[in-house]
């Protein structure tokens, strides 16, 4: 079996036959010649359906997830919409983080609660929460690990054995694990007992903040299948100059996490020891609650870091706005250094929900400059916020 950085630079990936090149071409047509009536020539005919270059990157995500089938979106909430529809009908259930990503929990409560969908928010790190919550009707149990924003931390093997002994239900539950915090690099859902996997593929796996996409992998072949038809039906598919972009990022994932997860963990030591900071949340910290789940289902425990301010929001706006190195702006997983406040920023869907989020709370997505530079930013800006 091959190695992780292997199948990221191999696996749907073998030189061009015509050729010889060694990098997957971007296939820009938008149409291909057919040989007769219906006889087509690699299987394509028309881009919205399939392209070679988004059959490269799907193969690839697929290996790197150990799933049989992955399928490729426009962007991760196209993704999570088209796997959500796939599964879902009015009068389903649908169980989600207490502390979910607002585009998420937008999409859910905004969208699909209008079409009959129910939902229930849990702190999925309490199994006895989510048996509660789980209904005949529940028809998805959504995770995230670590969620957005609070680095919260679920047991997926757990979770999977929760899902799978609850209520009888026709179709059963399935559990989807969103893995874009972690990456394939960190954590891989399928092989703890999850049934689907999910990913923004803006993030971590393109890497460099030039892309927007997102993915589905799964070896489920019937789900597979359903989520293809909608892929084509509703047209949420990447273009092939973005599919090119994030097997470009895939290829130095593995090195890039490494480093991310090197620097995070300076990082969260150098805010754990601030006099301005109240709390971290980093599953890396032994004090963390679920540092213990994270180290057994997690390689690393990643680039990403959250915490509160001892001064309050005014506090937290002055230290994103008090950085150079850590850019002020939303999204994350890019080589770049980002700064946020997801109360103001990525999160403000919540607000006023029960999965709002602390207005003291500033996020980073550690990127992967010299991390020396990168505290020495941090610690000025909270210096500056202290007084």
């Amino acid at each position: 079996m091959r190695g992780f950085a292997t199948n990221a630079i191999h696996a749907g990936q073998e030189p061009d036959p015509t050729t010889g090149a060694v990098i997957i071409p971007i296939h820009p047509s938008s149409t291909f010649a057919q040989d007769g009536v219906g006889e087509l020539r690699g299987g394509y005919d028309y881009s919205r359906s399939g392209n070679p270059t988004r059959t490269a990157l799907q193969e690839c995500l697929a290996a790197l997830e150990g799933g049989r089938h992955g399928v490729a979106f426009g962007s991760g909430m196209g993704a999570t919409d088209v796997l959500l529809r796939s599964t879902l009908a009015p009068g389903d259930h649908v169980v989600i983080p207490h502390d979910a990503y607002g585009g998420t929990f937008r999409l859910i409560d905004a969208v699909l609660a209008p079409w009959g969908v129910e939902h229930t928010s849990v702190d999925l790190a309490d199994l006895t929460a989510l048996r509660a919550a789980l209904r005949p009707t529940t028809r998805v149990v959504w995770c995230e690990t670590p969620t957005n924003p609070l680095l919260g931390i679920a047991d997926i093997a757990a979770l999977a054995g929760v899902v799978r002994s609850g209520p009888s239900s026709r179709p059963p539950a399935r559990l989807v694990v969103d893995n874009t915090f972690a990456s394939p690099y960190l954590q891989n859902p399928l092989a703890l007992g999850a049934d689907v996997v999910l990913h923004s593929t803006t993030k971590y796996l393109g890497g460099h903040s030039d892309v927007v996409g997102g993915v589905v992998v799964t070896s489920d072949d019937e789900l597979a299948e359903r989520l293809r038809f909608l892929q084509n039906a509703v047209g949420s598919v990447p273009g092939p100059f973005d599919a090119w972009l994030t097997l470009r990022g895939v290829k130095t994932l593995a090195v890039r996490m490494e480093r991310h997860s090197d620097s995070a963990e300076r990082v969260a030591e150098l805010l754990t020891g601030h006099r301005a900071v109240e709390k971290v949340f980093y599953p890396g910290l032994p004090g963390h609650p679920g540092h213990e789940v994270a180290a057994k289902q997690m390689r690393r425990f990643g680039g990403m870091v959250s915490f509160l301010l001892a001064g309050g929001r005014a506090a937290a706006l002055r230290v994103c706005a008090a950085t150079e190195l850590f850019t002020l702006a939303e999204s994350l997983g890019g080589v770049e250094s980002l700064i946020e406040h997801p109360g103001v920023m990525t999160h403000a869907s919540v607000a006023g929900s029960v999965l709002e989020v602390p207005d003291n709370l500033v996020r980073l997505s550690v990127g992967i400059e010299d991390v020396e530079d990168l505290i020495d930013d941090l610690r000025t800006a909270l210096d500056a916020a202290a007084g």
